[in-house]
């Protein structure tokens, strides 16, 4: 054989074992990954939603260490102390009145039978315009009635979706206290993550990476502060008025009000029912006291929001719903919360991507 094509062969060689060798690391590599990414796939809800607080307690934090003098964990302390006290007192009533209500609404719809409530007959004693709101409240109860005979049977398969999601309620508490418990220990640690985050970022988009960490942090803070924070203040308060009421399933409508004000609906929808129901079966004084409550509350966002928000959301309400829906079939109810926050953020930073590629030289020059 000649000495040329022996040099061939062995380099040959050579190379194959190279090739070899590299598939094998590079398949370890992916068997670690992919191993690594099933032991935290438990822990990403909780780490997201930790992170999420975290980013939108900052501001207060900062200002509890200043009056503290200095002290940052002191400070991320007596937060941490007062988020869990928020979390296990009223947002677990809230949860666990919904969670009632959705097994007697999973219950009725297995045993083919939800139940709509008739008209009181003190309705018909309302000065002009009682007859004819019995009438009315009448024939949608009796509509209704004989609507759900006919589709009950169909949500049967949604009824054990709504068990299941009911069942998952005490597993999602205990993620919301370890989340609270990640976001207390990330509060003194927030400049450090910052500076990692502005790092891992100019790997990526290096002209704009300040630019896309400060609209990151702007929009966690915004839907979290001014559409999620809004929405579980507006809903504990609508619950705290419908048990005052003692209005049936008062935990579920709560509940209800929540996702309504999530979505940009508002929860008026359901408050403004509940206020004809209160002057039909309580007296004039409570109902009257209950009916400014209740209006209180259910202008409450229109309020607020343009305090927290400033200039508001531009993220769209589509999106906003994507995130509900989809972070709550996949991590249940603290996808409720995380999915619209990560979507929007997701959202915003596409937007302001595209603009860039989209602006010219000289823009992007006058922009930074």
């Amino acid at each position: 054989m000649p000495e040329g094509a022996s040099v061939r062969t062995l380099r040959q060689i050579i190379s194959g074992d190279e090739i070899i060798q590299l598939v094998i690391r590079l398949g370890l590599l992916a068997v670690l990954i992919v191993w690594t990414l099933l032991l935290i796939r438990p822990f990403v809800p909780i780490l997201a939603w930790g992170v999420v607080l975290a980013v939108a307690l900052n501001p207060l934090f900062q200002r509890l260490t200043k009056l503290l003098g200095g002290r940052p964990k002191l400070a991320a302390g007596i937060l941490t102390l007062i988020s869990l006290a928020i979390v296990i007192g009223p947002a677990t009533w809230l949860g666990m009145g919904a969670v009632d209500g959705i097994r007697e609404l999973a219950g009725q719809m297995t045993a083919g039978e939800v139940l709509v409530p008739s008209p009181p007959q003190s309705l018909k004693k309302w000065p002009l315009v009682g007859p004819q709101l019995f009438d009315l409240w009448d024939q949608a109860s009796t509509n209704l009635r004989s609507l759900l005979r006919e589709v009950v049977p169909y949500l049967k398969p949604f009824a054990t979706t709504l068990l299941g999601f009911a069942g998952n309620a005490g597993v999602g508490t205990v993620k919301f206290l370890l989340s609270v418990v990640v976001a207390g220990v990330l509060f003194p640690y927030g400049p450090l993550l910052v500076a990692a985050s502005r790092d891992f970022l100019s790997r990526i988009v290096p002209e704009q990476s300040e630019h896309f960490l400060d609209l990151a942090g702007t929009t966690i803070r915004a839907v979290s502060q001014g559409v999620i924070g809004v929405a579980i203040v507006q809903s504990l308060l609508a619950g705290l008025g419908f048990k005052l009421a003692g209005i049936p399933s008062a935990g579920l409508l709560a509940f209800v009000v929540l996702l309504l004000s999530i979505v940009q609906i508002g929860g008026a929808i359901v408050i403004l029912p509940v206020i004809v129901w209160i002057w039909t079966d309580k007296d004039f004084s409570i109902a009257l006291l209950l009916t400014v409550f209740l209006v209180v509350v259910s202008v409450l966002d229109n309020i607020l929001k343009p305090l927290i928000m400033g200039r508001g959301l531009t993220t769209p309400a589509l999106v906003i719903l994507i995130g509900v829906i989809g972070g709550t079939l996949v991590h249940g109810i603290i996808g409720l919360f995380i999915g619209p926050i990560i979507l929007s953020v997701a959202w915003e930073l596409t937007v302001a991507w595209i603009r860039t590629e989209r602006a010219p030289p000289a823009q992007l020059a006058v922009e930074r």
